[in-house]
């Protein structure tokens, strides 16, 4: 008969190997080089392919859209993004791993989070990313620039800069920018799986993702990698 483990593993990994996609273009979340990435998304996804007692091919891309086309177009079993309802069409989530933030930097000090959603002001973001996905669903008067780079957006001329807190805060040092308090969005990120694979597999991965998280495995990792971030324990 078979085992939770054997099931977890028919589903999860259908051609043998654990395919994961690994999005080298959060630094909180991945560090390292393509050739030898580093950090807790890399190791969360080592530690399933352990326990189910398969190889892990690690797919490195450079964006989050990147990550989750991988996963909707079959090349990859598993992967790490923010859970945003725009997603939910291709994939299905896990409870979220980690939590980061989204925030906003701009030259006017003087600006306060709440006046951000105004006519005239235009907001530079990641195409296809959380925080992209994010303020598509919730501005209502300020303009979206989008670039494959945040920063070369809004070296463009916008007003704003919008993306996740650590490396819009180095950014921001570097060019004399403020960052704006407080964050405009919690980030929750979560292992994803394409929408296609069953219902059982999300809630087999659910019970791993919490032991790591209650075990200190994710706190560990993320230490190691000098990173600070949000462990959820729900």
């Amino acid at each position: 008969m078979p085992t939770t483990s054997d099931t977890l593993r028919d589903d999860l990994c259908p051609t043998g190997p654990l395919r994961a996609v690994i999005n080298l273009g959060n630094p909180v979340l991945v560090q390292g080089t393509p050739q030898e990435p580093t950090g807790v998304t890399v190791d969360i996804a080592r530690e399933i392919a352990a326990r189910l007692g398969v190889d892990v091919e690690l797919l490195p891309v450079t964006a989050a859209r990147d990550a989750y086309a991988a996963l909707v177009d079959g090349r990859a079993d598993l992967g790490f993004l923010a859970i945003e309802p725009a997603r939910e069409e291709g994939v299905r989530f896990t409870t979220p791993y980690v939590q980061i933030e989204g925030v906003f930097a701009t030259r006017d000090a003087s600006l306060m989070v709440a006046d951000v959603d105004r006519p005239g002001t235009t907001i530079a973001t990641r195409r296809g990313s959380a925080y992209d996905l994010y303020l598509t669903r919730t501005i209502e008067h300020a303009t979206i620039v989008r670039g494959d780079e945040v920063e070369q957006a809004y070296e463009g001329g916008a007003d704003v800069l919008s993306g996740v807190r650590q490396p819009i805060t180095a950014y921001a040092q570097e060019h004399g920018l403020t960052v704006l308090e407080p964050a405009f969005q919690a980030i929750r990120q979560a292992v994803a799986v394409p929408r296609e694979r069953p219902e059982r597999l999300v809630a087999g991965l659910d019970e791993i993702v919490a032991e790591l998280k209650a075990s200190g495995f994710v706190a560990a990792s993320l230490e190691r990698a000098g990173q600070v971030a949000t462990v959820p324990q729900d």
